[in-house]
Order: C-alpha cells, then structure tokens, then sequence
C-alpha cells in the first residue's frame, strides 16, 4: 500500500471510532431516536451532491433492496447503537462493533450452509469468547440495568449489520458501493424523519451536542463512506477490510482523550481476544480460508 493509502485508511479508522465518541456525547441531549435521524438526515444531505444521473437511475431501479439494506445498515444500528450512548463508555461500544464479522461467519454457516474450515471456527470460537469477556466485566460500568440493556442493543445493532451483509451480497450483487451507500442513508433519513420530530427533545440541545451532530453526520458518516469507498477501490476490499482492527483501537483512544473513560483489563482483554477472533474468520491469520468471508463486512459499521 502507498503511504497516502496508508494515511487514508487510519484517517478512516479514527473518524469510524470518533462515531462512538460523538454518540456519547450527543445522546443525553438528543435522546437515542433523535441523534440517530438527525445523523441520518445530515449524512442524506451531504450525500446529494453524489447523487450522479447513473447513481440515481440505479437506485431508482433497485429502491426497494437498497431501502431494506438502509434500515438493516443504518436506521437501526443508528438507534441501537445511539441508544447504547447513553449507558455505556465509548470504547465499550467501539470494541462491541468488532463482532459483526463473527456474526456473519457464524450465521453464514449455520443458516446459509457455507462452509466452514478449522481456522475460521476456532476464530468464532475465540471470538465469542472475547465478547463474553468484554460483556461480563463491562456491564458494570453502566447504571444498574441500563447497561446490560445497552450491550444488547450493541449485539442487536452488529445483528442488523449480519442481515445487511448477507442481503446486499445475495440481491445486490450488480448495485456499485456508492450508490448502495447514497441510497441506503437516504432510506434510513427518510424512515427516521417522523420519529426523530415525534421525539424530539422538550429542551433544546446544547452546543456540544450539535457540533457531536455534526461531526457524526458529515465527517463519520459522509465523508467516511467516501473515503472508504475511494480506498477500496485503489486497495481492494480485502486489504480495506484493516479498518475494522482500527476502529475498536481509536474508539477506546479518544474516549479516553476527551471523555476520561476508564481503560478496563475487561475492555483491553475482550478487545484483543475479539480481534484475533475476526483475524482468522476473515482469513488475515490461518491458512486455507483467506477471502472467506465476505467482502462487504469491511462497509459495516456505526
């Protein structure tokens, strides 16, 4: 990889973990509902301009897959994980976002019929281990229940993601990244729009709330998908696949710059374990299963 691919792929792996960062601070103000239709809708805003006359005739053609991946991508997780924000530090929820190519590995396999060689299945294995770890020794960090309710709605939100992958890459094989990128976050606005003006907040959110709007809707969501797409198209999707060791790395790195959040053995602990699991599903370690998993688990994210 070229050093400006390099610098690319740690720019994106340090604005997908800043998601986390800016959903803690946003979702006290905003509520879950809002933050998330709100990022949305900005996301849909700044994705206008890409919004070419091919890109557009091709949406129109595939409206109906693209608005299920844009609920299944983006309105949901959005929720699950704005929701999450406010019980649980950012580097929790940045690590819990590590595990949707577990997930797709272990759905794949059990309910699709793929196959699945020995060092793809220790990787499951070593894996959930991992997540079991991180879940034990971090439900504490949260306030009573909430926090437990809070890493469910993390798994549900990588559960989103499973189904997502599994049904962009089985109907919409022929659709080009950026226009199932455009299309879906237009889907997911859309979708959130009456709910986010159903719940908006009875007062009115602070500065720090709406620049941590900002920066998720435009830099984390916007920009990143630009940056990724761009990557992957210079790098290949297997090699911009990194990103997803990054993001869990950066999420605990400026929640700790800039929130204070403790850095637990728990956290430090699952995180590795979780990461070497994913290493070998997606065939960066072992043998035999490289490219095994599939390509498009790199665009899932928060």
């Amino acid at each position: 990889m070229k050093t400006s691919d390099i610098a690319a792929l740690l720019l994106l792996g340090a604005l997908w973990g800043a998601s986390f960062l800016f959903m803690r601070m946003g979702a006290d103000a905003f509520g879950g509902v809002a933050l998330a239709g709100m990022r949305a809708i900005g996301a849909a805003i700044c994705s206008i301009p890409l919004l070419t006359r091919s890109r557009r005739a091709e949406i129109r053609r595939h409206w109906r897959g693209i608005a299920i991946v844009g609920v299944a991508n983006s309105a949901l997780p959005f929720v699950l994980f704005s929701f999450a924000a406010q019980s649980l530090p950012a580097g929790v929820s940045a690590i819990s976002d590590a595990i949707a190519p577990l997930l797709v590995t272990l759905s794949g396999w059990m309910l699709l019929g793929e196959k699945l060689g020995a060092a793809r299945f220790y990787g499951l294995v070593t894996g959930f281990a991992g997540v079991v770890w991180l879940v034990v020794g971090t439900t504490g960090l949260g306030s009573g229940h909430a926090s437990g309710w809070a890493m469910a709605a993390c798994i549900g939100a990588n559960v989103c993601y499973t189904f997502g992958a599994h049904y962009s890459q089985r109907c919409l094989r022929g659709v080009t990244p950026m226009s199932m990128a455009t299309g879906s976050q237009l889907a997911a606005a859309v979708l959130l729009l009456p709910f986010t003006a159903w719940l908006w907040p009875a007062r009115t959110p602070g500065l720090p709330a709406w620049l941590a709007l900002l920066g998720l809707a435009v830099a984390c969501t916007s920009l990143a998908y630009v940056l990724f797409y761009g990557l992957m198209t210079r790098v290949g999707a297997s090699r911009s696949m990194a990103v997803l060791y990054l993001i869990p790395a950066f999420g605990v790195i400026w929640g700790f710059v800039f929130l204070h959040e403790p850095v637990t053995m728990a956290m430090i602990g699952g995180c590795i374990v979780i990461l070497l699991g994913v290493a070998l599903t997606t065939g960066l370690l072992g043998r035999g299963d490289r490219g095994a998993a599939p390509n498009n688990v790199a665009t899932e994210h928060a």
